[in-house]
């Protein structure tokens, strides 16, 4: 059993890592509608890689980059909210997506179900190492630009007055949420990837005095709530990625009982 689980429990850590962090900015600059624009996107992704026969990894990742950029663009170029252009792309792809399904499903079977919901026991060994080069990839480029992504993310006008390129900060944040969307999403899921980008961040802000802790305990958090989501799932036979997503909301649930007590 223990062979079962590791290489999946591997997998959930190791994606900590990046989601700690990520979720943290986009909790502090509250994109939380962007993660969600994403995923809905990725369905769009998987009927690009049925239709042509590639890989849904490849598809996903090209897809979400894409995207990322031309909201990145759209938010520079027109005069609505963010929240109004992510509104009309995440619904526009997903009914696109939906639209593509099924008119593939006349002429092939389509089992979209693992892509929608994951499975995070299905991790294989060139899985585990696609996701942890990719995730060395995402940390560096954080660490790299820590300083600037942070000081856009607490103050634009300050970061401005600094030579900080807001445009490029914005975007680096964008182009590697879609990048961690895109491995995690045969794993975790489209409809629960946004869950454990965002509710880790909102736990751990309850009990940080600076960003660099809040980023630490959002990936302890996250790692506990993939620990205690694949016991579960063991145990009570429980879809593990919904599994890991109730604990996660479990702990933030005892994080603001804590705030008001």
């Amino acid at each position: 059993m223990f062979e079962l689980i590791l290489p999946g429990w591997l997998a959930g850590v190791i994606l900590s890592l990046t989601t700690g962090p990520l979720g943290s900015f986009i909790v502090w600059r509250r994109m939380s509608s962007f993660g969600d624009t994403l995923s809905h996107s990725s369905l769009l992704g998987i009927a690009i890689s049925i239709a042509f026969n590639i890989h849904s990894f490849y598809a996903l990742f090209f897809l979400m980059i894409l995207i990322a950029i031309i909201l990145a663009c759209l938010e520079e170029l027109l005069s609505m909210s963010l929240e109004t252009i992510l509104s009309i792309v995440s619904h526009s792809s997903l009914s696109l997506g939906i639209v593509l399904i099924s008119l593939m499903s006349s002429k092939k079977k389509v089992d979209v179900t693992n892509y929608l919901f994951g499975d995070l026991l299905s991790v294989t060994k060139l899985d585990l190492l696609i996701i942890s080069i990719s995730s060395m990839i995402i940390v560096s480029i954080l660490l790299f630009r820590w300083n600037s992504i942070l000081s856009a993310t607490i103050n634009e006008e300050l970061a401005k007055i600094d030579g900080i390129n807001i445009f490029y900060a914005r975007l680096t944040i964008m182009l590697m949420t879609a990048f961690t969307i895109a491995i995690a999403i045969k794993f975790v899921g489209a409809l629960l990837i946004t869950s454990l980008l965002i509710i880790p961040p909102a736990t751990a802000q309850h009990f940080s005095g600076s960003p660099e802790k809040m980023v630490f305990i959002a990936i302890i958090v996250s790692i506990i709530s993939v620990t205690g989501g694949i016991l579960l799932s063991i145990f009570y036979n429980t879809p593990a990625s919904p599994s890991i997503v109730l604990c996660s909301s479990f702990l933030c649930l005892l994080s603001n009982i804590k705030k008001y007590l």
